[in-house]
């Protein structure tokens, strides 16, 4: 491509790259910037810009923002931006001259062929291997459909990468979009109504410490973004032209022909360009003064990842709003989970402000009306909101839930109330505050830890592959190993620990709030003890497909207790468990019990029983008895006495496969007044005519 294109003055608005057949108008901000420049390149290999474009202050230049619009560009060309600062030096009267290339920080694809990280610390101000791609906008027949609600919601977190590049995945395109859509089915059938993608905005992949990197390692699980509205060109078949939207778009579109909602896991809270000796990406050339949290000149670090990202900044706010609502409006994005989310309640002194502006802007984005928003409420220098983040429209990561379902699984005694609380919303977190219970995100594994198989069979982490002499990762996990720790062949230790995931997964499943499981975990699959595997885009990490024949009959147990879940409109309420009777229903919308249909023994030390009756609330929706023993004994358990129906086992998750869950046509009744709780197990009763 050769030739030079005429320009215009360009507009302040909107920021980023614009295509139109007419022209595209480009536009960025900087205020320390003294001259701008745009470099346009034909494409990722080219090692000269096609055309340089010098921005003339008076006439591209509006409060700061620098912008031009090139007439006649062609989709898909590259470019970057090249800044000049001048900044006065201490005790002198001369001044230091910077000239930087940078990246847009809004550009809507990139391409990182010519990155090089650690080249890019040694030589600062070099060419930036880095560079931004001009996209067409979304083409629409008809309008998105509106975002899906958490009403109901049953969430599946996976990793876009993970999830089909083990060679048994089977997919045409591994580790990408395309072959997540292959795999459509398999969740459409599994029956979860959302899923959660770990980051698929644009990150650098080399942003790993040193003894990592000589490990061969790299940054997986991609909280390290430098774009914060492309896709990571490592997951497009294409990597380095404009149909990287395209391709994002394409999986949004396949997920909702299939009823299934997609919620992004971003992160505003920190970029890849590290701490004061990182690399200049876009924001440390752009907006050095204002971006990142600074004392005294030097990067504050909240996140633990060497700078924080200066959220309640007006312009900061604006910009990181921008981003936000081009997943929605551009993409089609149902959902958000904001990773280190109480960093946005940090005021521009770091310290946490009573009402801070970030929060605020995202919940009354009119572009964001509707969608849901999750907050991963705490950072890594200690703030903790979960209970209380800021906002009504706002559900959390509900951490205090985590923690308490693991240690009762585990068999930790007194935890009878707390565990009563957690199945029932966690009322004490959100009721006060006129919140709901699905302002709850339940889960007990996530993508940061074990997973479920790995939880009932490591009592310590094993991150020795990390390269970081297993210092990285939580040394507290609450989790347990059956007396042998890892991998077994003791059938009797296996079929403890098998149960022990299905009890999990079933008390995941009956508690009010929204649950969120972590994919694989339906199939057992492992990690080998490492409960932080960020690095590690092997197979440690990624989806074993072989495994859904192996354990088959685990992933049976967790469709069908999705399926229970999906039938019991009870187990989803909008509003709180209360106690109280209704007439309607003949009975209290929720009764707990012990073994004896006493009321329960709340305060006793060595408690580890609890049932509960759950009334339905439609009228062919039948009434649940659930048994819960953790137990190392039998328990007899009364039934709570019924006329003219029955209660008939539908879970027992002591029983092997195929008795230990049940659909409704092979249930049968239970006529005896009680039953015997196996120990360590959970067990479900619906109620109806014989």
């Amino acid at each position: 491509m050769t030739g030079s294109f005429r320009t215009e003055a360009g507009s302040r608005h909107p920021s980023g790259a614009t295509w139109s057949p007419e022209h595209t108008n480009f536009c960025v901000y900087s205020r320390q910037a003294t001259d701008v420049e745009l470099l346009l390149y034909a494409d990722a290999d080219a090692t000269e810009p096609l055309q340089v474009i010098r921005l003339e202050p008076r006439q591209n230049r509006s409060f700061f923002f620098w912008h031009v619009a090139v007439c006649g560009l062609p989709a898909g060309m590259h470019y970057n931006w090249r800044v000049t600062l001048r900044q006065d030096l201490k005790d002198s009267q001369s001044e230091a001259v910077t000239l930087l290339e940078v990246l847009d920080p809004l550009c809507r694809a990139v391409s990182d062929r010519r990155w090089n990280r650690s080249a890019s610390v040694a030589t600062p101000g070099s060419a930036l291997g880095l560079r931004g791609i001009v996209t067409r906008p979304p083409e629409r027949s008809a309008p998105r459909p509106p975002p899906r609600s958490l009403d109901n919601a049953i969430i599946y977190e996976l990793h876009v990468g993970g999830f089909t590049r083990h060679p048994s995945a089977g997919v045409t395109h591994p580790g990408t979009f395309a072959g997540l859509i292959e795999k459509i089915p398999y969740l459409r059938d599994l029956g979860i109504t959302h899923v959660q993608l770990l980051p698929v905005a644009a990150f650098d992949e080399q942003d790993v410490p040193l003894s990592v990197a000589d490990n061969g390692l790299r940054n997986y699980w991609g909280y390290s973004p430098h774009s914060l509205c492309s896709p990571h060109p490592g997951y497009c078949q294409n990597r380095d032209d404009a149909t990287q939207t395209d391709e994002f778009r394409a999986l949004v579109d396949a997920l909702h022909a299939a009823d299934i909602g997609l919620i992004l896991d971003v992160v505003l809270n920190h970029t890849a360009e590290s701490g004061d000796g990182g690399p200049v990406i876009n924001y440390k050339g752009l907006m050095p003064e204002i971006f990142y949290h600074h004392d005294e000149g030097v990067l504050r670090d909240y996140t633990g990842c060497g700078n924080t990202i200066n959220c309640n900044h007006p312009l900061v706010t604006q910009t990181l709003l921008r981003a936000l609502e081009v997943w929605v409006q551009d993409y089609g994005v149902d959902g958000f989970r904001f990773d280190l989310a109480s960093v946005f309640v940090r005021g521009e002194d770091g310290e946490p402000l009573a009402n801070p502006p970030f929060p605020a802007a995202i919940e009354f984005s009119p572009a964001l009306a509707g969608v849901p928003l999750i907050a991963e409420a705490w950072d890594a220098a200690g703030l903790y909101h979960v209970g209380n983040f800021p906002g009504v429209a706002w559900s959390e990561w509900n951490g205090r839930y985590r923690d308490a379902i693991r240690r009762f699984l585990r068999g930790d005694a007194g935890l009878a109330g707390e565990l009563a609380t957690c199945l029932a919303g966690s009322s004490d977190l959100y009721q006060a505050s006129d919140r709901t219970p699905a302002s709850s995100i339940n889960y007990i594994t996530c993508h940061d830890g074990f997973t479920l198989k790995d939880l009932v069979s490591y009592r310590d982490k094993h991150n020795e592959a990390n390269g970081e002499e297993n210092r990285d990762g939580w040394t507290h996990n609450d989790s347990w190993n059956h007396g042998t720790e890892g991998e077994t062949l003791d059938e009797n230790v296996v079929r403890q620990r098998r149960q022990d995931a299905r009890n999990a997964v079933a008390l995941l499943l009956l508690s009010q709030g929204v649950p969120m499981l972590l994919a694989g975990d339906e199939v057992l699959r492992t990690q080998r003890g490492n409960n932080n595997a960020w690095c590690q885009d092997n197979e440690i990490s990624w989806f074993d497909w072989r495994l859904t024949e192996t354990n088959g009959n685990m992933l049976r147990f967790v469709r069908e207790m999705i399926a229970l879940r999906k039938r019991h409109p009870g187990l989803s309420r909008a509003q709180f468990l209360t106690g109280k009777y209704d007439a309607a229903r003949g009975m209290p919308d929720i009764r707990w019990y012990d073994a004896e249909l006493e009321p329960p023994r709340w305060d006793d030390p060595e408690t580890r029983f609890l049932s509960f009756t759950l009334a339905g609330i439609t009228p062919d929706e039948e009434d649940l008895h659930v048994l819960i023993n953790m137990s190392d004994q039998v328990e007899r358990a009364d039934l709570p006495p019924l006329t003219e129906r029955y209660w008939h086992v539908a879970i027992d998750t002591e029983m092997d496969a195929p008795e230990e869950i049940l659909g409704r046509e092979s249930q049968i009744p239970w006529t005896q007044p009680q039953y015997l709780c196996q120990p360590r197990s959970v067990v479900v009763f619906e109620c109806r005519q014989g």
